[in-house]
């Protein structure tokens, strides 16, 4: 328990500052996360006896892909650019041929499954440094990013102790047996109030767009969970890895963060 609650504050604080300084720490931390969020899934899948994905390919193209759109976002990079990863995505297939491995597309598949699962979700919440108001701009602020997290923690949180005090009804048992609809509610009632306190600080949204992000990290934030979860028995395992003592891996502790990024990211880029 000591353990977990020390890793749990390191972790936090690390987020927390790296979201808060400015755009380069917070792209630098960022493609870290990626960089062992992808080996991470990497070494996930070969634990499966009939997939073997390109590793070192797949991560380097992953890796690549979040650099160039996160230096688009700076304004660093030309758009063009995309294209170096969108090639390398398509040289996979070539070294596939190459290999004598059963299933080539499975293999293919699963090498390239990171990026749509890690990587654009993290490239977009980088982006989201960028939105003030109603719309992108050039100026980096830490106020959405670091309010997505807080509301997500909180949705966690919440989660946690509505279900394990009030819960009764399973959400997912075919997924998750712990679970609950009490939970799920708990967070999202939790969560909304937690958007309600970020709208008095942070001034880059106002309180009807906190409250709807609020919404939809309630609701994908716990969809994030069930899909990792989901993942992992697909492959029979517990943790996703270790490098987090008592809180497993990396996937472990932003999977909610991959499903609902996406969403949050598509809703304020359709009303800017």
């Amino acid at each position: 328990m000591l353990t977990r609650a020390i890793t749990g504050f390191i972790f936090i604080l690390t987020i927390i500052a790296g979201i808060y300084f400015n755009e380069i720490i917070a792209m630098s931390l960022f493609s870290l996360i990626v960089l062992i969020g992808l080996d991470e899934f990497n070494g996930l899948v070969k634990k499966s006896k009939v997939i073997k994905p390109i590793s070192f390919w797949g991560t380097l193209t992953g890796f690549s892909l979040m650099i160039i759109l996160c230096l688009i976002a700076l304004d660093i990079s030309p758009v063009k650019f995309i294209f170096i990863p969108i090639i390398m995505i398509f040289i996979t297939f070539l070294i596939e041929l190459y290999r004598t491995n059963q299933n080539p597309f499975l293999n293919i598949a699963y090498t390239l499954l990171g990026l749509s699962y890690i990587v654009i979700p993290f490239a977009m919440l980088f982006h989201l440094g960028f939105y003030v108001a109603d719309g992108f701009t050039n100026e980096y602020s830490f106020q959405i990013i670091l309010g997505f997290f807080i509301m997500l923690w909180t949705n966690d949180t919440g989660a946690y102790l509505a279900g394990r005090f009030f819960g009764k009804h399973k959400l997912f048992e075919r997924i998750s047996p712990n679970k609950t609809w009490e939970g799920s509610v708990g967070g999202g009632l939790l969560t909304i109030i937690a958007a309600y306190i970020l709208s008095i600080f942070f001034t880059n949204l106002d309180l009807t767009n906190w409250i709807v992000i609020a919404i939809l990290v309630a609701i994908f934030g716990g969809l994030g969970d069930l899909v990792e979860s989901m993942l992992k028995r697909s492959l029979n395992i517990k943790d996703s890895g270790n490098i987090l003592p008592g809180h497993g891996g990396i996937l472990d502790r932003f999977d909610g963060l991959l499903i609902s990024i996406p969403f949050i990211y598509s809703y304020l880029y359709l009303i800017s």
